[in-house]
């Protein structure tokens, strides 16, 4: 089992689902992405996700759109947003996923782009433009190395193709919770929920199931934990506080680590939800 798996496998002996924290490498500089981890490591989150950016982002809202933009600006390369998760690796033990799409992937090579994502310390890849059945080389290069591959079901996923996307996936499976791109919501759809719990006995006792899109308050954790999930996945909550505070950093970490402080304390069972 690989950190990902063993992380998940912690949290579950204490009830608790797992915080992933998402946030795009190099933004707004790729010298203060390792500080915005260290803030969100702080507050709690358990695994940390980290966008390559990318100049066609069809899966990505306009809040993270935004945010590729800005890192492409500030120079950010794939090659550097490696070295970003290997700077903050070597400070903190935490499970760190890179999200990238396909494009940059098959330009470096397989065998290259995982060769390097290990020799950075990544424990795991996310490519949401590449599909279960054109994955197989994927696959294998990443299992040479040891790096796992998440891959993402959607509430279009048939019944047949979700099985198969289950045995495919390492890690977790990332359900997305509604159809559409990334960005914040103000509540969580019931359909949302019947999606969750439709999708649970594909994954129990199979793969950590971890929900992401639309999830942005405590309140959305909570539903969404209480319903079973292992996992929740926020990330435009955090890169608006980013976008928004570029001005004033100081202001910006602080804000990070209280929401991320936040959102951890809905994973918890009641019992442990005093802080």
């Amino acid at each position: 089992m690989n950190a990902i798996g063993n992380r998940f496998s912690q949290l579950k002996t204490k009830g608790e689902a797992a915080l992933i924290g998402y946030v795009m490498a190099g933004d707004p500089t790729p010298e203060l992405t390792p500080i915005i981890a260290e803030a969100l490591i702080r507050g709690g989150i358990d695994i940390l996700e980290l966008g390559i950016p990318f100049s066609d982002p069809i899966a990505d809202g306009p809040t993270i759109q935004a945010a590729s933009t800005r890192a492409l600006n500030a120079g950010t390369t794939p090659k550097k947003a490696l070295e970003i998760v290997k700077a903050i690796k070597s400070s903190h033990d935490i499970p760190v996923l890179a999200m990238t799409y396909y494009n940059p992937v098959f330009k470096m090579g397989l065998e290259k782009f995982f060769a390097a994502a290990k020799a950075c310390s990544v424990d795991g890849i996310i490519v949401p433009d590449l599909p279960i059945e054109e994955a197989a080389q994927y696959r294998d290069a990443a299992a040479k190395v040891g790096v796992d591959t998440v891959f993402l079901a959607a509430p279009s996923t048939s019944d047949a193709r979700l099985s198969k996307i289950v045995e495919a996936t390492s890690g977790f499976l990332y359900l997305v919770s509604r159809l559409g791109v990334t960005g914040t919501k103000f509540s969580v759809e019931d359909s949302t929920i019947s999606l969750v719990k439709k999708v649970l006995p594909f994954t129990a006792g199979r793969i950590p199931l971890a929900v992401g899109f639309g999830i942005s308050r405590p309140e959305h954790v909570k539903r969404i934990a209480e319903t079973g999930a292992d996992g929740v996945i926020v990330g435009s909550a955090f890169v608006n506080i980013i976008g928004r505070c570029q001005s004033d950093v100081k202001a910006m970490i602080a804000e990070l680590e209280e929401a991320a402080r936040n959102l951890k304390k809905a994973t918890r069972p009641k019992s442990n939800s005093v802080c």
